[in-house]
């Protein structure tokens, strides 16, 4: 039965998805090193008056960064090794399937967890705020006449972002999920 088959393969094509993640975020922060290794090798002196305008996003984008780096390690701790709830590879549904479900309702029911996650929400859409706004100007097609629409298009876009995947803790947490 290829539905049975489907169902069998959905552990390897998981891996290969995460696989195929991490290759891209370390593509992602190689190429984030050269553009700032290029930026300062253009312009080897400071500003005479200062650094220019930027938005909050761009100057926080290394910080930002970081911390979402920080995340994505706990992340996979939490809910993909189970290093530091052990208990949740045990979780299994009626199926006999790995019970995500029951694994993410009990990971944020833990205030501590679930504010942490909002917090790198908040700052994993501020850096893709400056990434999307960006990535138009990399690819040459942000001018003067279009910087206010790509711009409100990465900032909608990283605040709708922000509301599906802060519902989720939020939900749990107000004990509207169970």
């Amino acid at each position: 039965n290829a539905y049975a088959a489907l169902l069998k393969s959905k552990p390897a094509l998981l891996w290969a998805a995460r696989a195929g993640l991490f290759i891209i975020a370390v593509l992602h922060i190689i190429s984030a090193l050269q553009l700032a290794a290029e930026n300062r090798a253009a312009r080897p002196q400071p500003y005479a008056q200062g650094k220019p305008i930027a938005s909050y996003a761009a100057r926080t984008v290394l910080l930002s960064g970081l911390i979402i780096l920080a995340f994505v390690v706990y992340h996979l701790m939490h809910f993909t090794f189970g290093v530091t709830n052990p208990e949740f590879m045990e979780m299994h549904d009626a199926l006999g399937r790995h019970d995500v479900y029951r694994m993410v309702v009990d990971g944020f029911r833990n205030p501590w967890v679930s504010v942490f996650y909002i917090v790198s929400m908040g700052l994993l859409c501020l850096h893709l705020s400056h990434g999307v706004s960006s990535i138009f100007q990399s690819l040459g097609i942000r001018r003067r006449t279009t910087l206010v629409a790509f711009n409100r298009f990465a900032q909608i876009s990283a605040i709708v972002i922000f509301i599906g995947n802060c519902s989720i803790p939020i939900s749990i947490l107000a004990g509207v999920v169970k």
